[in-house]
């Protein structure tokens, strides 16, 4: 009889606070060191038709950048949205989540590790008994959290945690921790959590690269019109810049910042010519008024997307800054990122002795 993994599932005390890029990371990992993995998200939230059958879209990015085959991907149970909620609140659906998680995730468990994803915070999936204390009773799971660093009381998530996961909580991974706060993160919350038996598995500095966002994806996000190039929507803007002062301060203003998206009104002619010679990614006209000619030749010149949004500076400012909260992984240099990222800063010698795993790659 083949033996049977372990599992290890990935949960976080608040919504995007990292996971898939954890599960990217590590994953990652863990196959450079010979172990046979496999990989499942139970609870889906970002799903898109493809053709008949409706697809987690994490669950195919993950697959097909991890090259897992068929019989290492358990299937997504539930998309969590109102109308799954409304389904169940109202008694329409009795399906019995505990017994199809049984059956559908205890089949991929030949192999050395399978990596589940869990819901957006603790609670979330509770209704089903989908949550990540019910999926990791279910599965005899070892648990795996990640956490946003916020400020120095982000260790109170992590501590509440602790007192409802338990033992079955064999580390944190803390992410997006700002340069000048990674000293602090090791010499103080890195220490208090150890002695609080918090395995500490990683402190991971923050990334504007993980954190950009495409242009075509600001475009979906605005509903924009896009005047130019809308053949270099695949870029990444890494910040976001308001042209709504005077243009000497613009331009000093647009120097110091790289990768950006400006937002400024169509009648703001100056503003959009000084954003253009600097680090711009794409222009973000509000008011529906249409650039001037020279502009529109100018940008198509420097492959720059100039988009059109009939929305005011306020409100598109907002959308904008949402989309930068919520970002998805799917770009091959995001993945890049995130692979060194982990490879430097993730202890996955410390995560394998406490699963008790021995990669192949370790054996004599």
């Amino acid at each position: 009889m083949p033996k049977s993994a372990k599992y290890l599932l990935i949960g976080s005390t608040e919504a995007y606070s990292g996971k898939s890029a954890t599960v990217l990371g590590l994953s990652h990992q863990l196959q450079q060191k010979g172990l046979d993995i496999g990989y499942g998200k139970p609870l889906g939230t970002s799903f898109s038709a493809s053709g008949k059958t409706v697809v987690e879209d994490d669950v195919q990015f993950v697959t097909h950048s991890l090259n897992l085959s068929a019989n290492r991907v358990a299937p997504t149970l539930l998309a969590l949205n109102e109308v799954s909620v409304q389904k169940r609140l109202s008694g329409e659906d009795k399906t019995d989540y505990r017994q199809s998680l049984i059956q559908q995730y205890l089949q991929i468990s030949q192999g050395d590790l399978v990596l589940l994803e869990g819901s957006g915070d603790l609670a979330e999936g509770n209704l089903f008994d989908l949550s990540l204390l019910q999926v990791t009773e279910v599965l005899d799971a070892a648990v795996l959290l990640v956490a946003r660093y916020k400020s120095l009381q982000s260790v109170e998530s992590l501590l509440s945690a602790k007192q409802r996961v338990g033992d079955r909580l064999i580390g944190v991974a803390i992410n997006d921790i700002p340069t000048a706060q990674i000293e602090t993160v090791n010499k103080l919350i890195r220490p208090f959590l150890e002695q609080q038996g918090i395995p500490v598995l990683a402190t991971l500095p923050k990334s504007d690269l993980l954190r950009s966002v495409s242009v075509g994806e600001l475009v979906k996000q605005l509903n924009a019109d896009v005047l130019c190039r809308g053949d270099r929507l695949d870029l990444l803007v890494e910040s976001l810049a308001i042209g709504a002062m005077n243009v000497n301060a613009a331009v000093k203003y647009f120097r110091k910042r790289r990768n950006m998206a400006v937002v400024t009104g169509g009648d703001r002619v100056e503003i959009q010519q000084a954003a253009l010679e600097t680090s711009t990614q794409c222009l973000i006209l509000t008011g529906q008024l249409p650039p001037p000619p020279f502009i529109l030749s100018r940008a198509e010149e420097l492959e720059i997307p100039i988009l059109s949004v009939d929305l005011d500076t306020l409100t598109t400012v907002e959308i904008v800054d949402r989309t930068f909260g919520q970002v998805r992984l799917h770009e091959p240099i995001k993945v890049q990122c995130i692979r060194q990222l982990m490879t430097e800063h993730f202890d996955i010698d410390r995560l394998l002795s406490k699963l008790g795993l021995t990669p192949a790659a370790a054996l004599p």
